[in-house]
C-alpha cells in the first residue's frame, strides 16, 4: 500500500499563506510541530480529511528551506510524503536503484525516510509507514477528533500532485520504476526549475470543481 498523505509547501513567512489556506479552503490548523526547529524551522499543519497540507517557513539563516526559497525564488511545493505499509521492502528496491535516503525517524509509532531529490527526480519524496496503519504522528495528537468534527469545509481530499521537472516524462518513468507514481502528474519546468507546484483538492460542493488558487507558489485547482 501506498497512499499520499501529506503536501508540505515553503515560505519565506509562514502566516500569509496559512492564512490563505483557511479563508480559501475552510481549513484549520491541526498541529505546529516543534520538532522541525531542530531544521532551524517552524511549520503549520492543516487537515484535509485524514491528510495533511503543511507550510514551513525558516526562522534561522542558512537553512535548507531557505536556499531553496532562494534558488526557486520564492515561495513553492516542496515535499511529497506517503504512507506505506512495507518500508523495509521499499527501502531495499530503492537501494538497488541507488536512492539516497537524506533524513531518517525510527520512532515506536512511525518511521520514515526523506529521499533525495536528485535521485528521485523532480521533488523530494517522504516514505512513512505508522503504526497503526492510518495513524500519523506529524499530524500531532488532536487531528483525529477534528477529522470526525461536523466543521464545514471547502474541500475534503488531497487528490494529486503536480511535480515540475525538466525531463518529465523521465521523471514520471523514474517515479514508476521506484513504486512511488501514486496521485501524481508530471508538468514541463517553467523558469522555476524542478519542484511541487500544483495540488488538486477535492471540492465537497461539486459544483465548484476547476475553481482555481495561487496560493504560496502552489496553483490549487478544485475537483
Amino acid at each position: 500500500m501506498i497512499r499520499l498523505r501529506q503536501i508540505a509547501m515553503i515560505a519565506p513567512d509562514l502566516d500569509p499563506v496559512v492564512d490563505q489556506l483557511r479563508d480559501a479552503f475552510g481549513l484549520e490548523v491541526c498541529f505546529h510541530d516543534p520538532g522541525v526547529a531542530e531544521f532551524g524551522l517552524r511549520n503549520a499543519l492543516l487537515l484535509v480529511g485524514d491528510q495533511f497540507l503543511e507550510v514551513l517557513s525558516p526562522i534561522e539563516d542558512d537553512t535548507t528551506v531557505g536556499r531553496l526559497l532562494d534558488k526557486r525564488g520564492g515561495a513553492g511545493g516542496y515535499m511529497a510524503i506517503y504512507e506505506v505499509d512495507d518500508l523495509d521492502v521499499r527501502l531495499a528496491h530503492l537501494a538497488d536503484r541507488d536512492v539516497r535516503v537524506i533524513w531518517a525517524a525510527d520512532l515506536p509509532d512511525i518511521r520514515g525516510r526523506h529521499l533525495h531529490p536528485r535521485d528521485v527526480g523532480g521533488a523530494i519524496v517522504s516514505l512513512d509507514e505508522p503504526v497503526p496503519a492510518g495513524s500519523w504522528r506529524w499530524g500531532g495528537p488532536d487531528w483525529p477528533s477534528m477529522a470526525a468534527s461536523t466543521q464545514a469545509r471547502t474541500v475534503d481530499r488531497i487528490s494529486t500532485v503536480t511535480v515540475a521537472s525538466g525531463h518529465p516524462d523521465v521523471a514520471s518513468r523514474r517515479w514508476s520504476d521506484l513504486g512511488i507514481a501514486e496521485a501524481v502528474q508530471f508538468v514541463s519546468a517553467g523558469e522555476r526549475g524542478d519542484g511541487i507546484d500544483g495540488v488538486a483538492l477535492r471540492a465537497v460542493e461539486r459544483s465548484r470543481a476547476g475553481e482555481r488558487f495561487d496560493i504560496g507558489g502552489v496553483e490549487f485547482t478544485l475537483v
